[in-house]
């Protein structure tokens, strides 16, 4: 976990936010009145769920298996599930999360909510438990929402949307939920909110590597810290080192030394539109099939098909 602290500047890949607290504190986030990505992908499920079927080209008779990577709560999920059940389609869904805890509640959510949903839960890294998916012969649609894309850089989301790619057959689809290029009085709120959450989920970081790998970073030296360059579409969160400082991780037996004002990149959301997409798939075998928007024009769901 403590690799990226190594580079020049020092960062964190930005999945280790998730242990049960993060969990916690991401629902909180996605629940902040400043936080209009998860409101704005939600519309699209729950007012164009027809046009998201119709887009994704199945239908009664044939079944097919629904496979969402990093599916937390799926509270945008839902609005499909709920349609697709209802409707009579023919499907297992298969939600993959690094979080056990996530899918344990889950599981439990979907039972009460949606009682006849066929679930398939998967815990680990999304292409190790792709791999086991890719010789079915059955249709797969894999659902990559709430702009979870946007954490890495653009050539690692090209190897990503390759990668992906790799374990599916042709005619299968990506649903890929993707955040839009917009003013910064809009998005930077999103990841500096006015409680304070987002601030509690970044510092979360360091308390999971003090316990997890026997560190003694002092929380109070580090503070929250998000910006937005709304030229290139790129949103970053930093902590920032409010001291000169050492922290020790005993688990590997290293120590870092950081000065007053360093920052640790801890998380990339990248925000898009057509031309940045495209040239993201441009050596994948996906092609755009649909396009679908919120109301606000805020968010996007892509529907690209595996040729």
């Amino acid at each position: 976990m403590d690799l990226g602290l190594t580079k020049i500047p020092k960062h964190i890949p930005s999945k280790y936010f998730y242990d049960k607290n993060g969990d916690n504190l991401f629902i909180q986030i996605m629940n902040m009145p400043e936080y209009f990505l998860t409101r704005a992908e939600h519309e699209i499920f729950r007012e164009r769920t027809k046009k998201i079927i119709k887009s994704l080209r199945i239908n009664n008779e044939n079944y097919f298996g629904l496979i969402e990577l990093g599916a937390g709560d799926a509270t945008k999920t839902k609005e499909l599930l709920k349609v697709l059940v209802y409707k009579g389609f023919d499907f297992d869904y298969f939600p993959i999360d690094i979080s056990k805890n996530a899918l344990e509640q889950l599981v439990k959510s979907l039972a009460m909510e949606i009682p006849k949903l066929q679930v398939q839960t998967r815990q680990g890294d999304y292409f190790e438990v792709l791999t086991g998916f890719k010789e079915l012969v059955y249709q797969k649609i894999v659902l990559f929402l709430g702009s979870n894309l946007g954490n890495l850089s653009d050539d690692n989301a090209a190897r990503f949307i390759y990668q992906l790619g790799s374990n599916l057959k042709s005619n299968d689809r990506l649903l890929l939920g993707v955040d839009l290029i917009k003013p910064t009085e809009i998005v930077l709120p999103a990841y500096n909110d006015a409680a304070g959450i987002t601030s509690r989920f970044n510092l979360n970081l360091l308390t999971r590597i003090n316990r997890e790998l026997n560190a003694d970073f002092d929380i109070e030296k580090f503070r929250h810290i998000a910006q937005n360059d709304e030229k290139t579409g790129f949103a970053r969160s930093f902590l920032e080192s409010l001291a000169h400082q050492q922290v020790t991780i005993g688990k590997s037996n290293n120590t870092y030394h950081f000065v007053e004002g360093e920052y640790i990149q801890t998380e990339i959301s990248r925000k898009y539109n057509d031309t940045i997409i495209n040239s993201i798939i441009a050596d994948t075998d996906f092609v755009i099939e649909t396009k679908i928007m919120d109301s606000k024009h805020y968010f996007a769901n892509y529907i690209l098909k595996r040729e």
